[in-house]
């Protein structure tokens, strides 16, 4: 006899086996005990008949609660009713453990409730879903990169300087070597790599110590950033392109069970797989004051913003040439136009906002110089940066791509909360 995984099912039909797993529901009726049983990979009905199961653990499987641990042998069979589903004929129930009073039942818990039980509320359906297109999402996001020549390439997470400004940095002592920050991006030191080996990325926590409840801020969150030596600003945003088309069709392949279960609709994620739209900010605002919003050309975009931006676009718009005002002093100046940046944002479709960040970077050192003086910059903190621009400087690109905002979009979930395992916001830590 054999232990296999429910997802293995339809390969092993008529030949006993074992499930090793827990109890999603159950329930009894006469002789027949039906039990949905799951173990990470799938879910399957399983049925015991008392004749079957004897008297004895008939009557023990009776009181089984929701999320016991079990192990069930028996033989798959083809679902009468439901055609490409299967049933589990059981032959015998081991039990683990029987959990008594599962705090989370099928009746509305409010957000706060459900989040106090995260480690039990990640067990739900749709909790499962969400995680396993997380996981599609990082994976896909490698193989391109991989595919395209990047290299992992792992950036700090203490640092001892700011990336993204000096408001935002969570602080620690650091020994005697004074202060160091919990990591806002990886994109920085990325920059070295790029000397090294042309193409790189990292992927991992970074840190905002934003003071933000919006549905879309984490203060811990999972970040891709990507740098590339002899990229210019149009092949970056190419690049992305690419990526996160790669992504949408890896979702759609390999996640259709979870996309069902959270009601997804995948003909949306199916028509972003295609060209997307570009516009300049300037057109951007334009836009925006045509509808009748209030906004300047000097403003960043807000959630309400990208949402009207959007609004009626199947498919992803990239906002680039930003006033250089509202960006970071590393992004590189425009040609035509001092005052604008390489820079562009790429906001998704169906109102789920900014995805990714990315710009060509000055790659001359005296202009860099002269802007970090400007920003009273710490500029033997910054030395080594500058020396990137002093020994074999090139022009270069990168981007940033939040994984808890992407797997949002694809998963069509309102909350980014529910998209990382353990949420960190601004009034929760625990668990």
């Amino acid at each position: 006899m054999q232990d296999i995984l429910v997802s293995d099912i339809a390969k092993h039909l008529g030949t006993e086996v074992r499930l090793k797993g827990w109890v999603r529901n159950i329930r009894h009726s006469g002789k027949l005990i039906f039990i949905i049983f799951r173990d990470g990979s799938a879910e399957i009905q399983a049925v015991a008949f008392k004749p079957e199961l004897g008297e004895e653990s008939f009557e023990e499987a009776k009181r089984l609660g929701i999320e016991s641990s079990i192990i069930l042998t028996g033989i798959p069979k083809e679902h009468q009713k439901k055609a490409g589903e299967y049933e589990l004929d059981v032959k015998s129930i081991k039990v683990i453990q029987n959990a008594e009073d599962y705090p989370i039942s099928k009746k509305e818990h409010g957000p706060d409730f459900l989040l106090s039980n995260r480690h039990l509320w990640i067990r739900s359906s749709k909790q499962w879903a969400i995680l396993r297109i997380r996981h599609t999402v990082y994976f896909a996001i490698c193989e391109y990169l991989n595919d395209n020549d990047f290299f992992r390439f792992d950036s700090p997470i203490l640092t001892p300087n700011a990336c993204e400004g000096t408001t935002t940095l969570f602080e620690l002592d650091y020994f005697d070597e004074g202060k160091a920050y919990l990591s806002q991006s990886g994109q920085l030191y990325l920059e070295t790599g790029i000397m090294s080996l042309g193409r790189v990325y990292d992927f991992g926590p970074v840190f905002r110590a934003e003071r933000s409840k919006t549905r879309k801020h984490l203060t811990e969150f999972w970040m891709m950033d990507a740098e590339a030596a002899f990229v210019e600003h149009d092949e970056n945003m190419a690049i992305q392109e690419g990526l996160i088309r790669h992504v949408i069709r890896k979702v759609l392949e390999k996640c259709d069970k979870e996309l069902d279960i959270l009601e997804r609709d995948k003909d949306r994620l199916k028509a972003a797989d295609a060209p997307f739209k570009r516009m300049s900010h300037h057109e951007a605002i334009e836009y925006l004051r045509s509808k009748g919003s209030e906004i300047d050309h000097g403003s960043d975009l807000g959630a309400a913003d990208e949402a009207l931006l959007t609004e009626g676009s199947p498919v992803p718009i990239f906002i680039d040439r930003w006033p250089k005002e509202i960006k970071a002093f590393y992004m590189k100046r425009a040609p035509e136009n001092e005052n604008l940046v390489l820079g562009s944002d790429l906001i998704a479709p169906e109102g789920f906002g900014e995805i990714i960040g990315g710009s060509q970077r000055e790659d001359d050192y005296e202009l860099l110089l002269s802007r970090m003086k400007e920003e009273k910059m710490d500029l033997e903190e910054y030395q080594w940066f500058l020396d990137l621009r002093k020994y074999g400087s090139v022009p270069h690109s990168g981007f940033g791509i939040g994984l808890e905002r992407l797997v949002t979009w694809m998963s069509g979930t309102h909350h980014i909360r529910e998209t990382i395992p353990f949420p960190r916001m601004i009034y929760r830590i625990y668990p």
